[in-house]
């Protein structure tokens, strides 16, 4: 039986990162034994290693034939845990292996490339400010559904062709989907399978309508004409492909942009620094990324016996990767990686590809161009209008153990120009 680590503190259960991601035990573990051997209760999957060195986490990354994301998923919500289900769940792109996983990334990828997320430029931009335009004038707003929300959902809704009076109702199904843990939700793990369901009848129309009415360069034409060993996608490949791709997109930026503003209001001095110097933005999205990565962890399973950092892994043991942790490491960042620098990027010039927000491997995030393009353009119209941004009362966050989600927060700010 492997021994636990003395250093135990319950990652697992999503009220830890309820308040804050837990930096002091993360700092802990990696000082101590960044492999450790950690308890979790039977709901959340059981005992595993929690993972808190970039070293360590690229080496399982980067070998998926020692780690596998399918066996026990990378990450197995929604959905319950019977073989039907979990059967299921290993059709999302998310949860293959190879050499299955890079057949169907080739599907998508061209629909992600720099060039044609940079074509997307101007829709964003336009967007982007009639989403200020709405709340400037006001001087205060609930950042999370009036601001951050909205230009995810705009952007992966126009790539898939999706009418304007679907967004909502696909968004409140995306939640439905990441709410599982949050027990104000309220939310089974039926309401998650339902939820699934309904996103693929959504996809279903569309592709349809698409059908009818084909528009060249949109990503539901590239699913739709995507080829896997001479054979197009089936509708139940079609309908994965979507969920991913939109639920990844939608909250994920979603909750980047609400970190990412929720740190400007506590760090007034650098928020400052980007009124004075905007063009310092793109740094300082990359920072907002490195400090609180949208996903907490991820996770695989060791296909055999195998060492990592100094530790016996065991065949079938869980192995989950604490991106915040490695994103975090003093020996990586400086000395002063607990603190929140927008200019860090002056200092690390690649800072883009050291920290693991978007993962490594052959599951490095195809959306990440398409993020950061996102962020910038939202914060380079964020932060010149709403100035002097203050909290009412605290964040309401989302309770899980997968995304550091804020489900609402309150602001009040100066109108700028």
């Amino acid at each position: 039986m492997t021994e636990k680590c003395p250093f135990q503190f319950d990652l697992m259960n999503p009220m830890t990162h309820s308040k804050s991601l837990p930096f002091e035990s993360f700092a802990t573990l990696r000082e101590q034994c960044p492999v450790s051997y950690q308890s979790g209760a039977a709901e959340f999957g059981g005992d595993f290693w929690a993972i808190t060195k970039r070293e360590d986490l690229d080496f399982i990354s980067k070998n998926p034939d020692k780690f596998s994301s399918s066996v026990n998923l990378a990450h197995p919500q929604p959905g319950g845990s019977d073989p039907e289900s979990m059967e299921i769940m290993r059709q999302l792109i998310i949860n293959m292996d190879p050499p299955r996983h890079i057949k169907y990334r080739r599907v998508v990828r061209n629909a992600f490339t720099g060039k044609a997320v940079d074509a997307l430029e101007p829709l964003m931009r336009e967007f982007a400010r009639d989403i200020i335009d709405k709340v400037a004038a006001r001087g205060e707003c609930e950042f999370v559904s009036e601001v951050s929300a909205e230009m995810p959902l705009f952007v992966i809704c126009a790539l898939m062709e999706m009418p304007a009076e679907k967004r909502q109702t696909f968004a409140s199904l995306v939640d439905t989907m990441i709410g599982m843990d949050d027990p104000e939700l309220d939310v089974s793990a039926e309401d998650g399978q339902l939820a699934a369901a309904q996103i693929f009848e959504i996809a279903m129309e569309l592709a349809v309508s698409h059908k009818a009415d084909p528009k060249g360069g949109t990503v539901i034409d590239t699913l739709l004409n995507g080829v896997v060993e001479g054979e197009s996608l089936d509708e139940f490949e079609f309908c994965t492909f979507f969920l991913i791709l939109i639920a990844g997109a939608v909250e994920t930026t979603r909750t980047a942009t609400s970190q990412g503003m929720r740190l400007l209001i506590e760090h007034p001095e650098q928020h400052q620094i980007l009124i004075d110097k905007p063009a310092l933005i793109p740094d300082a999205v990359e920072e907002m990324l490195r400090f609180y990565p949208s996903f907490i962890h991820m996770q695989r399973t060791a296909t055999g016996d195998v060492t990592v950092g100094g530790m016996e892994i065991k065949k079938g043991d869980l192995v989950k990767l604490f991106y915040p942790a490695v994103n975090h490491d003093p020996e990586l960042f400086g000395d002063d990686a607990e603190a929140f620098d927008v200019t860090r990027s002056q200092r690390m010039a690649d800072l883009k590809n050291q920290h693991r927000t978007f993962g490594v491997g052959q599951h490095f995030c195809i959306g990440s161009h398409l993020a950061r393009k996102e962020l910038c353009v939202m914060f380079e119209e964020i932060v010149p209008r709403l100035r002097n941004p203050r909290l009412v009362g605290s964040t309401h966050n989302l309770v899980s153990n997968f995304i550091p989600g804020i489900k609402k927060m309150n602001i009040v700010f100066d109108a700028g120009k």
